[in-house]
């Protein structure tokens, strides 16, 4: 089976506990060898406070790891950085160790002693404290992996989507909306496709504004960027159609009409998406040499170290994480 690097994220959010709770689901010893990159004392702690009867046992590289029977012991690469675990708030100790898991784990898997990452949710502000330029995981991972053109994708349900702008303000999204952005991330979107493995996608764009512009009534960015990049597309051979209106092009996904849907800014996709699967959604990047998902949500604070947060998406994330294939 694959093995995968579980990076345990920000130590005083929900990534503790989740990953625990995940890796005693029987679903997860049938689809890969887990082996989590973090700190003995969060994960004894997250042990302890789920009452889970999970050996923990700490091994200095991948291959020292096999295939777990359920209920027995969690592998761990331990990186000792975390001391005295502060919870449920950002920290800048918290930034540095979130930072040295993800690091690790990218070096595994270009050493090629992991076959993919799946990262547990990390804190901006943490990563800010700490004194890291980066806004969240995907612009990281592609300064760490050398990646110049990559996406952020999201599955959960019938519903996948990519993005052409990630993090930033909604002011800014319009001028951002350029033929070449827009032409890069459908060639993203068919390479999306070829990993999950669809063989004959259908591949939508969403316009940015509504109606997809009215034919101009009400912005032109459709016809001055998004029609140009489309049919460019078409000539490369990708099957790609679009724009169509952003009220109706998710039901179409919905009812199994569309494989994946480019979206032109981060709301805009991910509203939809939260609303049918916001406990199982999960973050794929796309354009990396290695394989990556994360669940869809944050370090939430406000519950972690209650044994409440639910690792359906952690679930998820790593079982997806075992289907997918870099070509």
């Amino acid at each position: 089976m694959k093995k995968l690097a579980i990076t345990m994220g920000d130590p005083g959010g929900v990534g503790p506990e989740i990953i625990v709770k995940a890796l005693f689901c029987t679903d997860i010893r049938d689809y890969c060898v887990p082996i989590v990159i973090g700190d003995r004392i969060p994960i004894e702690e997250a042990i302890t406070l789920l009452k889970m009867p999970a050996k923990l046992q700490v091994i200095t590289s991948p291959e020292e790891s096999k295939p777990i029977q359920r209920g027995r012991s969690i592998k761990l690469i331990d990186m000792g950085i975390i001391k005295r675990l502060k919870k449920g708030r950002p920290t800048a100790e918290g930034g540095r160790a979130s930072f040295s898991y993800i690091k690790r784990a990218v070096e595994l898997a270009f050493n090629k002693q992991v076959d993919g990452i799946v990262t547990a949710p990390i804190s901006k502000q943490a990563l800010s404290m700490a004194g890291f330029r980066w806004p969240g995981h995907t612009e990281m991972l592609s300064d760490l992996t050398h990646t110049k053109d990559y996406a952020m994708m999201l599955v959960g349900g019938p519903l996948r989507i990519i993005l052409v702008t990630i993090h930033t303000s909604l002011k800014s999204v319009p001028s951002l909306i350029k033929k070449d952005r827009i032409l890069k991330t459908i060639r993203l979107a068919k390479k999306a496709c070829n990993m999950l493995g669809i063989e004959a996608p259908k591949i939508a764009v969403a316009g940015l504004n509504p109606h997809a512009g009215e034919a101009g009534l009400f912005g032109d960015e459709e016809i001055k960027e998004i029609v140009p990049a489309v049919k460019k597309a078409l000539r490369e051979g990708i099957p790609v159609s679009g724009p169509y209106p952003p009220d109706t092009v998710f039901h179409k996904a919905y009812r199994g009409e569309i494989d994946i849907i480019i979206c032109m800014y981060h709301d805009q996709g991910l509203i939809p998406l939260k609303m049918i699967a916001f406990d199982e959604g999960v973050n794929l990047t796309v354009g990396l040499p290695i394989v990556r998902t994360s669940p869809d949500h944050g370090t939430a604070y406000d519950i972690a170290w209650k044994g409440i947060a639910n690792p359906s998406s952690m679930v998820e994330a790593i079982k997806l994480a075992a289907k997918l294939r870099i070509y």
